[in-house]
């Protein structure tokens, strides 16, 4: 809103040029965030107070998350607009990619917003089903996929496959089948990013703090990806899949940043906030769609590393007791395994921290090792 409001004087006054850069911009997203964040953090604790939105402990949790019962929880609301409002003030409104980034976000935050109600209204840890959950989150990841399509019959998006270590191998994610083009590889492929990450996500959501910190690292990541993608010199540099389109969702990232950074004030040890599946879904799901978006779904495994590993430690745990009536992990997610060892909490989300930046650091040593 203030890039459009101020372009029309782009050429009159030269100090206004400054807006044009997406290095400006972003970093102003960042701090209107953060500063969002930070302002209405203790408003949004108030009024959860106010309602009784508190959280609910599952019996088998570590003994020490039985004190957190009560705490207000579904705070991800504050994550949310703390990200939408910057981006619609110094973002490109005339870009799709940013409208499809928001829109997706704010779809999972309504799953996730219905799936925090349930467990409200029914005073227990369990809202939706995994069924109705997986269900929403597929509309929505197929609603992702057919834009996407769109935007590639226009000549706005590329359905090769970035892989990294490797240059020249950019496969093509469409299926010739009898002489003819199928997007179902493209399809399947963008739900499975799209849901994993916001799953993976939301299975992370279990320490003080400990999501909030692996998004602002994950999303600073994408931040520089974002750009460099969108940026003509360095993407021939690099050897990118260069999209022009996708420098704008620098803006979208740089406000994640700021916006988890604000919610970490609240939510570190001892977390005066939950953010809640409306915060874990939505914040999953739009760091998803932004890998899709700029062609680096598969770099997304190492981006957000300790998600990954979080997400493998819950399906390893699941399909080892289901078919050898074994628990592998003494509790799962695995952040809980180590609580059940004996680390303090604030120290698994410290390791778990430098854990995932050592992942997103690798992750953009890649763009080079090729």
């Amino acid at each position: 809103m203030i890039y459009h409001l101020v372009y029309p004087f782009f050429d009159e006054y030269a100090v206004l040029n400054v807006v044009r850069y997406i290095t400006f911009r972003t970093a102003y997203a960042s701090l209107t965030a953060l500063m969002i964040s930070l302002l209405l953090g203790p408003w949004v604790i108030a009024k959860l107070r106010q309602f009784q939105i508190g959280q609910y402990i599952q019996e088998e949790a570590p003994e020490n998350h039985h004190g957190k019962v009560g705490t207000p929880t579904m705070g991800g609301v504050l994550i949310v607009i703390s990200v939408i409002i910057p981006t619609l003030l110094w973002a490109d409104l005339t870009n799709l990619y940013v409208w499809v980034a928001l829109v997706s976000m704010l779809l999972f935050a309504l799953v996730g917003f219905i799936d925090d109600y349930l467990k409200v209204v029914n005073q227990r840890s369990l809202g939706l089903r995994v069924v109705q959950k997986l269900v929403l989150q597929a509309l929505i990841g197929l609603g992702v996929a057919l834009t996407l399509i769109a935007l590639k019959g226009i000549n706005l998006y590329s359905g090769s496959l970035s892989v990294p270590f490797f240059k020249r191998f950019t496969p093509d994610m469409d299926l010739v089948i009898l002489g003819a083009s199928t997007f179902i590889p493209l399809i399947l492929f963008t739900l499975l990013v799209i849901i994993g990450s916001s799953n993976a996500v939301n299975l992370t959501d279990g320490l003080d703090g400990l999501a909030s910190g692996l998004v602002i690292i994950a999303a600073s990541a994408l931040t520089v990806l974002t750009y460099v993608t969108g940026h003509a010199d360095f993407a021939a540099y690099l050897d990118l899949i260069k999209n022009t389109y996708a420098s704008e969702l620098t803006i979208f990232c740089g406000a994640m940043v700021g916006a988890a950074l604000g919610f970490l004030w609240y939510n570190s040890f001892p977390a005066q906030i939950f953010m809640g599946d409306v915060g874990s879904m939505s914040l999953g799901g739009a760091i998803g769609t932004v890998a899709v978006l700029i062609k680096q779904e598969l770099l997304l495994l190492f981006i957000g590393g300790i998600f990954v590993v979080e997400a493998l430690s819950v399906i390893v745990q699941v399909v080892s007791f289901k078919v050898w009536g074994r628990r592998v992990l003494l509790m799962a997610p695995i952040h809980h395994h180590f609580e059940l060892k004996g680390w303090k909490e604030t120290k698994v989300v410290v390791r778990f921290w430098i854990l995932g930046l050592v992942f997103a650091l690798f992750s953009l040593t890649t763009l080079k090792l090729r």
